[in-house]
């Protein structure tokens, strides 16, 4: 018992310092760009269909246009990213990867000519898709749970995925929540022999 509730301590170490080193990352850097750099980071967002700007792709998620949009990304990126990782802290990395590059590369393919795409936004619908249908597509109990969870706390939000509000990336919540629903999909399926194997044991 005090060897489970060791490594359950660990656990929940390791995960506290990968969302607060995310965290402090996004700080750093809109801090850096509002008082060092007088905004110049942004051009490292996703710009479409332009070929330098895939580049984006992997540095538009930690960069914001302004310290109140990272303050509002801050607690739901948080939140949902702890629930991400809450069975294994390895699905926090699974997860981040494919939302990055599905949201990324939608976002390059169909974003607006002469825009610039930046900010956690698209890891935080990304997030909240796989959490969502993760208990659809595992049907246990425990995914289910979350999901009914994730939805009364953030389900509002999806309503981010359609174009109402000029400025805001609509292309990178839609891609991202993609990328998450396609992360929860490949999840499942690699769950499967997991469970299969519990049921041969069981025999």
């Amino acid at each position: 018992m005090r060897n489970e509730r060791g490594a359950i301590g660990r656990e929940l170490k390791t995960q506290s310092r990968i969302l607060v080193g995310a965290i402090a990352l996004m700080w750093l850097l809109e801090l850096s760009d509002l008082f060092v750099f007088g905004g110049s980071l942004n051009r490292y967002g996703i710009r479409p269909r332009n070929l330098s700007g895939l580049w984006g792709i992997l540095f538009a998620p930690w960069l914001h246009g302004s310290l109140g949009h990272l303050i509002a990304n801050s607690i739901p990126f948080l939140i949902l990213g702890w629930f991400v990782m809450l069975r294994e802290t390895s699905d926090f990395w699974i997860v981040t990867t494919i939302t990055m590059l599905v949201g990324g590369l939608g976002v390059w393919l169909f974003g607006g000519v002469n825009t610039i795409h930046l900010g956690a936004s698209s890891l935080i619908f990304g997030y909240l898709g796989y959490l969502l249908l993760r208990g659809y597509f595992e049907r246990s109990f425990a995914s289910i749970l979350v999901a009914v969870i994730v939805g009364s706390l953030y389900g509002s939000i999806i309503w981010g995925i359609l174009p109402a509000q000029p400025g805001i990336s609509w292309q990178g919540h839609l891609f991202g929540f993609l990328g998450g629903v396609l992360a929860a999909r490949l999840s499942a399926r690699r769950s499967l022999p997991r469970k299969q194997r519990k049921l041969e044991d069981w025999r």
